[in-house]
């Protein structure tokens, strides 16, 4: 038999990605970012922005974990986030109850959270829009959760077949959220560099108009070709 829980855990004192380093990723694009991590690092496809044209957002990490259809940690979250945080609310993927809603989108923007993002569930759409902050979710439902916990903050979460742990630097556009663990950061963003190189010159080709790339090649070359 196990214990039941506190119904809130917080953990504190982990160390957020500097301001320098926050800046140094600012504006990459999420696949680009994948491109520099072996092609990972890129949440569930399912998560999706609230509003597309409010999606752009980097930060540190603030994992929480919510459990479904409750809202603790979530509230947990909002009360510990500082400016520039961005909130990763695992929910087990629930789908039968939101985990946030447009008021505590708005407090969070007050707060100045660089974006919200959960595997759950969100309401208010209209409301959430209206807030003008980033809020990433599997999607809307007006069904509404308890408030009885148990729920963790500040503790590493799995979001979206993502680890997240305190501090990673997590990036976001309209396509995607992209987490970088933050002790592998230097080495992500010198590849990322690369990856932003050979994208500007691929652009160029194709908008010269180029129908192929050298670099397929060697698929091309070793293919097996059977006649008709």
């Amino acid at each position: 038999m196990i214990d039941n829980p506190p119904l809130l855990t917080i953990h504190r004192g982990f160390r957020r990605a500097p301001r320098a380093l926050l800046d140094a990723f600012r504006g990459a694009q999420t696949s680009h970012l994948c491109d520099a991590m072996d092609g990972r690092g890129a949440v569930d496809w399912r998560i999706k922005p609230m509003d597309p044209n409010c999606a752009v957002f980097i930060g540190s990490a603030l994992p929480a974990f919510a459990y479904p259809a409750d809202i603790v940690g979530m509230l947990g979250a909002l009360s510990e986030a500082q400016a520039g945080d961005v909130i990763m609310c695992a929910n087990d993927g629930y789908t039968g109850t939101a985990v946030i809603g447009d008021l505590a989108a708005g407090m969070l923007r007050n707060k100045g959270v660089a974006a919200f993002v959960t595997d759950g569930l969100a309401r208010d759409r209209a409301g959430i829009i209206a807030a003008g902050m980033p809020l990433f979710a599997q999607g809307i439902s007006p069904n509404s959760p308890a408030a009885n916990g148990p729920g963790i903050v500040g503790a590493p979460v799995t979001l979206g077949g993502v680890h997240v742990r305190p501090g990673d630097i997590v990036v976001g556009d309209a396509d995607s959220v992209v987490v970088v663990p933050l002790d592998r950061a230097e080495a992500v963003l010198e590849r990322l560099r690369a990856v932003q190189a050979a994208e500007a010159k691929a652009v160029i080709a194709v908008e010269g108009g180029a129908s192929h790339s050298a670099a397929w090649d060697p698929i091309l070359n070793a293919a097996r070709i059977i006649e008709a």
